[in-house]
């Protein structure tokens, strides 16, 4: 290309740079801290104008400087990649798929640290006055591939991109297909103070055991499996992907915590804030949102047409294909892979929650609900290819609401059994119902799996352990019966009733929230385990009675009118939250599980129902016929009203339980980092609450008078 007359006086065809050399450049790397220790010994490459490379290596204090090259601004590169073995680096740079470019400077911007909690920066840092020019800089400015990285932070003092531009028109630099570099000029000293590549992670307890701190992390998580993915374009990328969406799946992991944001919009209705407790953790260790990049990635191009891959499709499932619309989203770093399914939000899933007809478990024993098994099938393939490239033996953590939780049962237990996977399983669901049979529950009873109930969510009554529903049978059954009563009647049966076979078991140990009211009128609840805590957990097994496994709560119809206690961000956020602070005060304070006025407000609860079961009891009586010898109702009554004493000292038990640091930490009880992650969170005015008995934060008007799909078993 010939170069403009205007050009001509100071190059020529053949080298386009003057001819003149004799000029310096003076740099430094220092931290937030004004500090350039960090960066001390880090390779560097620098391109003059007449694209000359001179290489070299900074100073102890992150300084260097060059002398006697072509007049002119040069560019500045950082771009050798690390060769240590250092984990998780080593890990992450020769992984079987999406190997990352990780460089010396990466490594070296991930051991530094923000001057602030909040991560912001200010203008004009501890090194702004020693230089002639001052750039706040990102690693992904000073590296060619920048795709996994984060994107930079707005500042006004970030370094100018036409200058880049210009000398790249102008064919200076070193060669590239991108603009990549920082371009110094020359007689100056530059400083660059590079952004701390810190980001924030949810932490999760890896152990076995319930902890306050599950519950409530992974509650949010089962209501982000609510939210879209979020990627912009949505299908067939060109040259990058963004998650503009808030909240969204990808906005959360992506843009918010990769940048040291603590995001807690997990609803686009939500008003309460509800924030996870976040540490502050390197770069490389959060929960990983693959990189998209053509360039270095022959999977990412969009030529592949069908089989192009992006973060959408690794990470998110929504199920068209077969027709089930199941979505739900997978995610992972160094020692967790976490797993999140959805719940009942579509026409689809509605269908499925209503064929509750019995089919054999093929990826282990028993036999599951119909409409869940289906549910599962249709997305086993998908975890199973992203724990083939990504699962290194970290702890696979899955949570799910609603119909998530019996799909997210079902996938645990097929993950269990898989062969020669050896993949360790910890379950949390929320208000699921039942999910499969006997059998299959037996079989899976090594499985980890923590089941939180609300008292009066209707959802995990159903389906009943009597019912092999088949959908096809009891729905125009149900129609039928209005129009013409005795064969709809018949058909309605048929449907409901099963024939044969195993009935209905909830598999997992079940937590279970019983609502108190405070002395202030506000609302709360008291997490508790309807199993003894005594050592007479037998006998008093035996003298409850049970029928199933669930505790005989009020009728379904009533329950509708109470379908609220269902919903995630109306109940069991709240409810979890609550039960956190509850437990970090007991801890704190050394007070007992269930403290004696919190035994007394439910002792006042179970004394209310005893009264209106045996009101009941009485009006059965009096209305008996002389003549009837039935002392069925009565016998089922007098069995209720045990079962309530029986409750109460069940509870009674928990005012002498006292808690430890792992009750509610889990694995994070001993962790060096959980008091500044812990005063991260308090610094939110919605985490002080200083009653010593703390409510549920109650739910705004718009989420009181917002409509919510409630599962159609809950009907049933």
């Amino acid at each position: 290309m010939k170069l403009d007359a205007w050009k001509q006086a100071f190059f020529s065809e053949r080298m386009p740079a003057c001819s003149l050399k004799g000029h310096w450049v003076s740099f430094r790397l220092v931290d937030m801290a004004g500090n350039g220790k960090a960066y001390g010994g880090l390779p560097f490459s620098v391109h003059d104008s007449s694209g000359r490379q001179y290489v070299g290596k900074l100073n102890g204090e992150g300084f260097a400087r060059l002398q006697d090259f072509y007049c002119g601004p040069v560019v500045l590169m950082l771009d050798d990649l690390y060769s240590g073995t250092e984990e998780p680096y080593y890990q992450l740079r020769t992984r079987r798929t999406y190997k990352l470019p990780i460089t010396e400077l990466q490594i070296r911007a991930e051991r530094t640290f923000f001057g602030s909690a909040d991560g912001k920066r200010v203008e004009g840092g501890a090194a702004y006055q020693e230089a002639d020019g001052f750039y706040q800089v990102e690693v992904s400015d000073l590296v060619r591939h920048s795709a996994h990285l984060p994107r930079p932070a707005s500042s006004a003092l970030r370094p100018k991109r036409h200058a880049l531009k210009m000398m790249a028109d102008l064919g200076f630099g070193p060669p590239q297909p991108s603009l990549v570099g920082i371009v110094l000029f020359p007689n100056k000293h530059t400083v660059l103070e590079v952004r701390p590549l810190r980001a924030l992670r949810p932490i999760l307890s890896t152990e076995d055991g319930f902890c306050a701190l599950n519950l409530y992390q992974l509650a949010l998580f089962a209501a982000l499996s609510y939210c879209d993915f979020g990627q912009a374009p949505v299908e067939k990328p060109l040259d990058e992907v963004r998650f503009p969406l808030d909240p969204s799946v990808g906005n959360l992991f992506a843009e918010q915590l990769s940048v040291y944001h603590e995001a807690w919009r997990i609803d686009p209705k939500q008003s309460h804030r509800f924030y996870p407790i976040y540490e502050d953790i390197p770069y490389s260790q959060r929960f990983e949102i693959l990189p998209f990049d053509p360039v270095l990635y022959p999977q990412n191009r969009p030529e592949r047409n069908e089989e192009q891959e992006h973060p959408a499709r690794l990470h998110f499932f929504d199920d068209e294909k077969f027709g089930t619309d199941t979505q739900a989203f997978i995610t992972h770093h160094d020692q967790i892979i976490l797993i999140s399914v959805r719940g009942t939000v579509s026409r689809a899933d509605v269908l499925r929650d209503a064929d509750a007809h019995q089919v054999s478990f093929d990826d282990g024993v028993g036999k599951a609900h119909g409409g869940f098994y289906q549910a599962y099938r249709a997305m086993r393939d998908f975890v199973l290819q992203y724990l083939d490239q990504f699962h290194v033996g970290q702890r696979i953590v899955i949570c799910g609401h609603s119909l998530g939780g019996a799909i997210a049962l079902l996938l645990a237990e097929g993950l269990r059994r898989a062969q020669d996977a050896h993949y360790n399983i910890l379950l949390y669901t929320y208000g699921a119902p039942r999910a499969a049979d006997s059998e299959f529950t037996a079989g899976a009873s090594s499985l980890v799996h923590h089941r939180i109930v609300n008292h009066n969510d209707p959802v995990p009554s159903v389906p009943a352990p009597w019912m092999n529903t088949t959908a096809k049978l009891w729905i125009p059954g149900a129609i039928t019966l209005f129009s013409n009563p005795l064969p709809g009647g018949l058909l309605f049966a048929a449907g409901l009733v099963r024939v044969g076979g195993n009935p209905y078991r909830h598999h997992g140990e079940q937590y279970h929230f019983m609502p108190i009211t405070l002395p202030d009128g506000s609302h709360s609840s008291v997490l508790w385990k309807p199993g003894c805590e005594s050592l007479q957990e037998a006998g008093c097994n035996r003298a409850l009675q049970l029928q199933g496994d669930m505790p005989d709560r009020d009728n379904v119809l009533r329950q509708l009118f109470q379908a609220d206690q269902h919903f995630m961000t109306t109940s069991y956020i709240p409810a979890a939250w609550a039960t956190l602070r509850r437990w970090q005060q007991t801890l704190e304070s050394e007070g007992s599980l269930v403290t004696q006025r919190e035994f007394e407000l439910l002792d006042r609860a179970f004394e209310d129902m005893r009264e209106q079961l045996r009101a009941k009891r009485r009006e059965l009586a009096l209305r008996r016929p002389a003549n009837d010898r039935s002392h069925e109702p009565t016998d089922a009554l007098n069995a209720e009203i045990d079962r309530l004493h029986t409750s109460r000292e069940r509870l009674a038990s928990l005012r002498w339980r006292r808690l430890q640091a792992r009750d509610v930490y889990g694995s994070h009880a001993s962790s060096a980092h959980l008091q500044a992650s812990l005063k991260r969170w308090f610094r939110h005015r919605e985490n002080r609450q200083p009653a010593q008995f703390t409510s549920v934060p109650p739910p705004s008007q718009d989420e009181q008078v917002r409509v919510q799909t409630l599962d159609i078993d809950s009907v049933v």
